[in-house]
């Protein structure tokens, strides 16, 4: 095969690794930190700064105290921006309690350089949106982009004006908590939400920072964070260089081509260096080739972190590590601050890059507008959460939410029939999920039980309790994970329901009443102890403030439900990792000879997934054509000059009610000079269509969907010849195919 390679530097800019971040580069570009005019001024303003000055303004320090500046916790950061020696704060909420600080650095610092404040808005401020696992579950990346948009006009009007989202971790691992906050086993789906999710924090115009309705968003965490070893949290990764490229750079390089303003580094080692000294990746990817001129930001402590790696030995050298492998922001260690200015005197850092990190946070604080208004207006600040939000919050959800099974029609639920809802879950307020915001603790959630009785209507019999069931029509069993089984430092070595839950399961069963089982969890579980006796099976993850209307609105068929799993759930924990696209061995698992032992597998477990990628069920029914592709032969020449491979194919409504389908293009390359995945996302698209209706779905695929990295540790990206599958159907396990040939 020929080797059709080019290298990074003249290749790079055009082949974003992702069919989504190409996509994501036609749209209008978000702010970003762009030049926008200030870089003159920047670079006077840096030449009258001190060394101390320069250096603070590469510190992030916490704010913990709850009232305004003065209080014991907060002294440290009070004082730092009275010295004009801080550059931003996290935590601090409050248009108020961020106005009064931001008063002391910009009118008793010496140069009045504003702060940036950041906070942790993950999916929602005051409204709380669907875990992010969940939107993605939606397959339509438009839920991410209004749950930003609707994040970012709260936060905003609090006084924050950065946000550490969004999270892109690719992760094959399930026992991983903070899987309930990436999108799932996929790069591309991964990517799509990236650059929605970013849009609606950020906007679309080259000014949109400024307006007092947006945030800057944090592509994180660099970089595969999501590979931890055994899914426990902040371990080692170990990955080579093309699944590096192929599998977990791709959703970042399409947030910054959606204008991404900022990047935090991963907590985790990544083939043996800790991400926060990782200069192939903080510097040469991500700086040089990629042309982010932004700002890096440590995680928590995570300059810090590098002494108990292993990899610094104290302080001052893990200030001069970090700052010289890329990271141009410290978060809540002091290292840079204390030690910079030695560090500097001893040609231990370089002036250049220390001014080049300052430059990256003055130039955020232009794009946001604080050089020439730092303050918020306290009388606009929005108090909670509106009826419009709460709306947007609740169609979310419902569009999220993933159909597992439905035996013998008994969802949706007809009109009269008499409900018992019962589970621990059922009236809980739990539903808010990790990372819920503000908002998670001052505005409780709609409870399951509260949705189903305003669903159920006037009169209507809706019972709670576990004695009621055998005198109901259907009993809505609602079971799952609370928030805090998910999550940061939430990894779990069991993906069962908690104790005392498939007991219940199962003595519901065993009344022969049908029943519906509603998950509400952060990550998947393994249901095969129990999944059988029931009769219908909704996951709704944790569904955020309005998550008891939105089960009630597809339980009652309010809401047809249309999602799909952005990850495969597992039949046990010892079957993980298991991912639809995973490589092949060379004794590969072949359903059509279940007789064959000698093959990758386990003997005591089915080879395949419970529920596998791209899975979910309607209340009506799909049939999705033949793809039809425009060409049958194409060259690699000419897909790298930017030609390009259109498919179309037919999808019907063949039911009686209206739904929507998430038509999902796969392809597959069967020969290369590395082993490709069996199959690879590389396009999808919701319709809704009418009962009897039907639509035809294009797609277009390019160089970066047939082509791959390889394992150049300077980033060669190839497009071989060779015979391309190309599969299009309802999952990732379904569909019909095609080949074309790259010649």
């Amino acid at each position: 095969m020929g080797d059709g390679g080019v290298g990074r530097r003249t290749f790079l800019a055009a082949m974003t690794g992702s069919g989504a971040a190409a996509v994501a580069a036609t749209e209008p570009a978000a702010a970003g930190t762009a030049d926008g005019g200030h870089e003159e001024e920047i670079r006077a303003l840096i030449g009258r700064m001190t060394v101390a000055e320069k250096l603070g303004q590469l510190q992030q320090l916490s704010w913990t105290g709850a009232t305004g500046p003065g209080g014991s916790q907060t002294a440290a950061a009070e004082q730092a921006a009275r010295k004009g020696e801080l550059g931003s704060v996290l935590n601090i909420i409050g248009a108020r309690h961020s106005n009064a600080l931001q008063r002391i650095a910009v009118e008793e610092s010496r140069l009045g350089i504003p702060l940036v404040f950041g906070l942790d808005v993950i999916h929602g401020f005051w409204t709380t949106f669907p875990i992010p696992l969940a939107q993605a579950a939606a397959f339509d990346p438009e839920v991410a982009r209004v749950d930003g948009e609707v994040s970012a006009k709260e936060a905003r009007s609090q006084g924050v004006h950065w946000t550490f989202a969004p999270m892109m971790d690719v992760t094959h691992e399930p026992r991983w908590g903070r899987i309930a906050e990436s999108c799932g086993e996929d790069p591309y789906l991964t990517a799509a939400f990236a650059a929605a999710k970013t849009r609606g924090y950020q906007g679309s115009s080259p000014d949109s920072l400024k307006a007092k309705d947006r945030v800057a968003a944090c592509a994180k965490h660099f970089v595969a964070y999501g590979g931890a070893e055994g899914g426990r949290d902040y371990n080692t990764v170990d990955v080579s260089e093309s699944r590096l490229r192929n599998l977990y750079l791709p959703p970042f390089k399409a947030a910054l081509d959606a204008g991404c303003a900022t990047v935090m580094a991963s907590f985790n080692t990544l083939s043996g260096i800790p991400a926060h000294a990782n200069g192939h990746t903080l510097t040469e990817i991500l700086k040089e080739d990629w042309e982010f001129d932004g700002v890096v930001v440590s995680d928590w402590n995570g300059v810090g972190e590098l002494l108990p790696h292993g990899f610094a030995a104290d302080g001052a050298d893990a200030g001069r590590i970090a700052l010289n492998a890329g990271v141009d922001m410290e978060m809540v260690s002091t290292h840079l601050a204390e030690h910079g200015a030695r560090l500097l005197a001893d040609g231990r850092i370089k002036e250049e890059r220390l001014d080049d990190a300052v430059a990256r946070v003055l130039r955020l604080k232009h794009a946001l507008g604080l050089f020439a208004d730092p303050y918020v207006r306290e009388a606009q600040a929005v108090p909670g959460p509106t009826p419009e939000t709460r709306r947007a919050a609740r169609e979310a959800a419902a569009r999220s939410m993933v159909l597992l099974k439905n035996e013998g029609g008994v969802l949706p639920i007809a009109p009269g029939k008499a409900v018992a809802v019962v589970g621990p879950f059922a009236d809980s307020r739990d539903l808010h999920g990790t990372w819920a915001g503000p908002g998670g603790e001052k505005f409780p959630p709609v409870t399951v039980l509260h949705g189903i009785r305003d669903a159920a209507g006037r009169g209507a019999r809706v019972t709670y309790g576990v004695g009621a069931t055998k005198a109901a029509d259907v009993v809505v069993v609602v079971v799952g994970e609370g928030a805090k089984l998910s999550g940061e430092a939430a990894s779990r070595s069991d993906l069962g329901l908690p104790e005392g839950q498939e007991e219940l399961i199962r003595a519901v069963a065993a009344t022969g009443v049908p029943f519906v089982v509603v998950l509400l969890n952060g990550r998947p579980l393994t249901v095969g102890n129990w999944v059988d006796s029931a009769s219908a099976v909704l996951e709704a993850w944790h569904p955020g403030i309005e998550g008891g209307n939105a089960v009630a609105d597809v339980l009652f068929g309010r809401v047809n439900p249309g999602g799909k799993l952005p990850v495969s759930f597992p039949r046990t924990v010892g079957q993980i990792p298991v991912h639809y696209n995973h490589e092949n061995t060379g004794r590969p698992y072949d359903p059509k000879s279940p007789g064959n032992t000698f093959i990758t597998g386990y003997l005591d477990v089915d080879r395949t997934p419970q529920f596998p990628f791209g899975y979910g069920l309607s209340y009506t029914t799909f049939e999705i054509g033949e793809p039809r592709a425009s060409v049958t032969r194409i060259g690699a020449a000419e897909l790298k000059r930017g030609e390009r491979l259109e498919m179309e194919v037919s999808v019907r409504n063949t039911g009686e009610v209206a739904g929507d389908e998430v038509v999902q293009l796969y392809v597959h390359d069967p020969v290369a000079s590395l082993v490709q995945p069996v199959r690879r996302l590389r396009g999808f698209e919701r319709v809704a269509l009418g009962a009897g209706e039907s639509a035809d779905v294009r797609f277009s695929l390019g160089a970066e969907d047939l082509g791959f990295w390889t394992n150049a540790v300077d980033g060669r990206f190839v497009v071989e010849p060779g015979g391309i599958e190309l599969f299009v159907g309802s999952s990732s396990t379904v569909g019909a195919s095609c080949t074309i040939e790259v010649s």
